[in-house]
């Protein structure tokens, strides 16, 4: 008998297991009003299938393990430090790296390098912790992203892509001496894990080397970014993903990255840079802020898991059954007909919040009461990516109400299998059929910065 289409399965076998806790309805509903209505406020115990990030929260493999033993804990010169700065230069391209905490450690050091007051940083998207970094450091973050990127219905391949017509309007109208770098992200998360194409980021370098504007990237997730380039972009099928991520990485000046991402790793992230001036000050602050300049805050072993992860990230198996992962929940989303962003993107599914509750209005927060209600009926967790992550104007004090109103469902690498997709999948349905029951929700409590990590919420009557 002739089989049409064989079956798909995870490219690793299961060496320890973490059981998890079984919760009741009633339970669930006890848990997220405690929280309010925040899944950020949950505890992780009460959580069955915990989609709230990929941040951190992947699966390390028994090489990793292995290398945690070798852990150099020396407080300067750590040789995990020199194996890291290694692989940084044979996986991404760069000379100089400073280690970081984490993502958003190098964020706020380069931030405070290249960004003074009353300059301006467009970008392909804002994204929470970066913008609230550029604008701490007295610039303005302008969006230049293609307009298809805001549209969750459209299919366009690179929803990533910066429009080049966007950026010139900005340069003409601050001038270039204003710009210090543009921010580049690959794959872009608020847009729904979008990829940019390389042929796009060329052409932005070509514009922006004749404005005499230097290119950073967030390269948090750039091998995902990398494999969608090879299947979807002409001239790169042949290619592997590590000549693709070094490609891209040679257009720019340097990038910044949270390793608890495409690196496999729990903790832990850096910004690697080809200007030895740029490294140097990084270098020097790093010492304030992070830790010393060979470890920045990090454990020797926690550099040597990042070293290993580096090279199992680029393994076209690992990457191909990540992305697979997200692409097999997200085909059954699309063919029952529940809204997502579309094309499916890397790291996640993103619902569609206002196509999904549309009896909601954004003021009465959709995607956060959407995130609510698949705990609510699941014990699975996501997140809101909508009008509570785009915060408030800094200078009306009203909100920022964005086009795109969404809820994250967000895969960690090498975690769950396909039978808790279908778990998570059948969740989202019953919760659709539903849909029309579902009230909206109001906020009760806002921190200043960032507030989607810990604003708090109420049910409407």
């Amino acid at each position: 008998m002739k089989i049409k289409k064989r079956s798909w399965a995870e490219p690793f076998k299961i060496k320890v297991v973490e059981p998890l806790k079984m919760t009741s309805k009633e339970d669930r509903i006890k848990s997220i009003t405690l929280a309010g209505y925040n899944t950020f406020l949950l505890k992780s115990e009460d959580v069955y299938i915990d989609l709230l990030t990929d941040s951190g929260t992947s699966a390390m493999s028994d090489y990793q393990w292995a290398g945690m033993m070798l852990g150099d804990e020396a407080y300067a010169g750590s040789k995990n430090y020199y194996y890291l700065e290694d692989n940084v230069k044979k996986y991404y391209g760069f000379k100089y790296l400073v280690p970081t905490h984490q993502g958003r450690g190098a964020e706020h050091l380069v931030s405070k390098i290249l960004i003074k007051p009353g300059d301006y940083i467009p970008g392909n998207m804002y994204f929470t912790t970066t913008r609230l970094h550029q604008e701490l450091a007295g610039g303005t973050f302008v969006d230049v992203i293609i307009d298809e990127a805001h549209d969750p219905e459209n299919e366009h391949p690179f929803k990533g892509n910066i429009d080049i017509k966007k950026l010139d309007k900005l340069v003409k109208e601050v001038g270039a001496k204003k710009i210090p770098y543009i921010s580049v992200a690959a794959t872009v998360n608020m847009a729904g894990g979008q990829p940019i194409s390389m042929q796009n980021i060329r052409e932005v370098k070509e514009y922006c080397d004749r404005q005499k504007i230097k290119m950073w990237c967030d390269a948090t997730r750039a091998v995902e970014n990398a494999y969608f380039i090879k299947i979807r972009e002409k001239g790169y099928a042949d290619k592997s993903i590590e000549e693709i991520l070094l490609e891209m990485c040679t257009y720019f000046e340097g990038i910044w990255v949270s390793a608890k991402k495409d690196c496999l790793v729990n903790i832990g992230g850096f910004f690697a840079t080809r200007n030895k001036k740029v490294f140097e000050e990084g270098r020097n602050l790093v010492v304030v802020y992070e830790g010393l300049h060979t470890y920045g805050g990090l454990a020797g072993r926690d550099m040597e898991a990042m070293a290993r992860g580096i090279e199992e990230m680029v393994q076209l198996d690992h990457i191909k059954a990540r992305i697979g992962q997200v692409e097999y929940i997200g085909n059954l989303l699309l063919k029952a007909k529940i809204p997502i962003v579309k094309p499916i993107g890397g790291h996640a599914i993103f619902l569609n919040a206002k196509k999904f509750l549309p009896h909601i209005p954004q003021i009465q927060f959709p995607a956060q009461t959407l995130a609510a209600e698949i705990y609510i009926d699941s014990g699975v967790r996501s997140m809101e990516r909508g009008i509570v992550s785009a915060g408030r104007n800094k200078v009306t004090g009203d909100h920022n109400y964005p086009k795109l109103e969404l809820v994250r469902l967000t895969f960690p690498r090498r975690v769950y299998t396909q039978a808790h997709m279908d778990v998570t999948y059948e969740s989202i349905c019953e919760v659709y059929d539903k849909r029309k029951s579902i009230k909206g929700l109001k906020m009760i409590y806002e921190p200043k910065y960032l507030r989607f990590f810990q604003a708090r919420f109420e049910r409407l009557k």
